[in-house]
């Protein structure tokens, strides 16, 4: 038997939920016959020379981002000569470690959604188990309802979504959750997209439990950890947006940080590169903070020494610091 029709109270597939704003209408191409008339009149490439631009490695991310993009410019030919009925499928499942860029690209693919007219607004809602499951009985339907009310028309990224369902307590409410978001993503598909993420051997198992969900994820994306290269240049991407800068020897010491993060637990990846960053920069400061009778230059509040990378606690007994 079908599952019934649901939709959120309020939000019809057609209008956006009150409380948020007025959505920017996607650029038409109903004219379009070629892809070069749906790329311009979209502006899709921008957002792909910006992932390309933006993110360092994940070489088979972007390959495949750009597969997905190709195939909803091909399903717009399509539909302009009247050959397509039904939009492609296009929930998906983002797995990898932390740090390894999940969210930037959803943040991307929503942009390129809302750009080719699959989703009216454009934004990307990010939740995780406690913005959807309540702790007690009637608690979880309003909260998981009241999240895709603000994602409708939109993406909603559930990270670490494994949570969901804990099989272990049979008092726990994840499974209505996942329910309600089982009839959502079938029945409302032409007006939000769902994105799932979080460790891909949690994920697997995950989507073994649960094969109604697994049936309605189209775009399966496993995200590679980065390499200390990699991790370099994310590090010096993360300087200069913030007008940082290594002084001399510093890059060498940042280098053999990482070799020896690499090796410790809880390691993030672009995640840990920025926490670490964050602590050379409160060390640098607590550098020049000590000699208050210096008159500081532009370069002196720039740059930072190897001293403030070599005392972290990883060069101490192996902490992770």
């Amino acid at each position: 038997m079908n599952a019934p029709l649901y939709r959120i109270p309020g939000v019809p597939a057609a209008a956006a939920p009150a409380d948020t704003p007025a959505p920017q209408a996607p650029v038409a191409t109903d004219g379009a016959r070629s892809m070069g008339e749906v790329l311009a009149q979209s502006q899709v490439e921008p957002v792909l020379a910006e992932l390309e631009r933006d993110l360092v490695g994940l070489a088979p991310i972007k390959a495949r981002i750009r597969d997905i993009a190709a195939l909803l410019v091909i399903d717009k030919l399509r539909a302009n000569l009247g050959l397509t009925s039904q939009a492609p499928p296009l929930h998906m499942s983002f797995t990898g470690n932390p740090g390894t860029g999940k969210t930037t690209v959803a943040l991307r693919m929503a942009q390129i959604l809302h750009r080719l007219g699959y989703v009216r607004q454009g934004h990307l809602v990010a939740v995780t188990r406690d913005d959807l499951v309540g702790q007690y009985i009637g608690h979880t339907a309003p909260k998981t309802k009241e999240v895709l009310k603000k994602a409708m028309g939109g993406v909603l990224f559930i990270d670490e979504a494994y949570y969901l369902y804990r099989p272990d307590n049979e008092r726990d409410y994840g499974q209505e959750a996942i329910e309600i978001l089982l009839q959502v993503m079938e029945n409302q598909r032409d007006d939000l997209v769902v994105i799932v993420a979080g460790y891909k051997d949690r994920m697997d198992t995950f989507f073994q439990s649960n094969p109604g969900l697994s049936s309605r994820i189209a775009h399966h994306l496993d995200f590679p950890d980065y390499s200390e290269g990699e991790l370099m240049q994310i590090a010096q991407k993360m300087l200069t947006e913030q007008h940082y800068r290594f002084g001399d020897g510093t890059h060498e010491a940042f280098e053999r940080y990482l070799a020896q993060r690499l090796t410790q637990p809880h390691f993030a990846n672009a995640r840990s590169v920025r926490n670490a960053l964050d602590r050379a920069r409160l060390r640098q400061a607590s550098r020049l903070f000590a000699d208050r009778e210096r008159e500081l230059t532009a370069d002196d509040l720039c740059t930072l020494a190897p001293q403030d990378i070599l005392a972290s606690r990883v060069f101490r007994q192996g902490g992770a610091a």
